[in-house]
């Protein structure tokens, strides 16, 4: 329920080819599809500190939600359009000073570099843009993030679980960096 949460509601980078705001898939609401739905419903995200990067494929009637709640939606021909710096630049806007999450859904990245999982969408980001904008992130006040979707059994080369991995790493690095900051700020 809104408003029984410890903190306010977090801003989310979100880099994916799918919105993830469908509201329901086999009646149930909890799928891959619907977390971000579900989490700013649950008054837990705020929509509007929320920018979704590299969206793309078939599935945009279902996400609705995204627009009609505020949350800034960059396809990926806008990406490409607007350049890595202005996509950071954009999402650092978005999300502010106010405490942020990011989420990497591994089908962000082209299949040429991530084919395991179970969403692919061609026409993705590379591995260096994906470096590039987690790396832009530097400075955000962070509080977790995941990278998801990885499916191992669709890749028998290894590269997606090693790209994942590289952008958990990415993650993990501007977390214990935030981390580190407000420590510091609390002593």
């Amino acid at each position: 329920m809104p408003g029984l949460h410890r903190f306010p509601p977090v801003g989310l980078v979100h880099i994916d080819a799918h919105c993830d705001t469908d509201s329901g898939y086999g009646h149930s609401k909890f799928y891959h599809g619907a977390p971000f739905i579900n989490a700013a419903l649950d008054g837990v995200l705020d929509p509007e500190r929320t920018i979704q990067i590299g969206i793309r494929g078939s599935a945009e009637p279902i996400w609705q939600f995204s627009y009609d709640s505020g949350m800034t939606v960059i396809h990926i021909e806008d990406f490409a359009e607007m350049g890595v710096k202005d996509v950071i630049r954009k999402a650092r806007e978005v999300v502010g000073d106010g405490l942020t999450y990011i989420s990497f859904d591994v089908d962000g990245l082209d299949p040429v570099f991530a084919p395991g999982t179970g969403t692919p969408e061609v026409g993705g980001l590379t591995t260096l843009e994906a470096q590039t904008l987690l790396r832009g992130l530097r400075g955000l006040n962070l509080v977790g993030g995941d990278v998801v979707e990885v499916a191992p059994q669709y890749d028998p080369t290894t590269n997606t679980a090693r790209a994942g991995a590289q952008m958990m790493f990415e993650i993990l690095c501007l977390l214990a960096e935030s981390t580190a900051a407000m420590k510091k700020i609390e002593s």
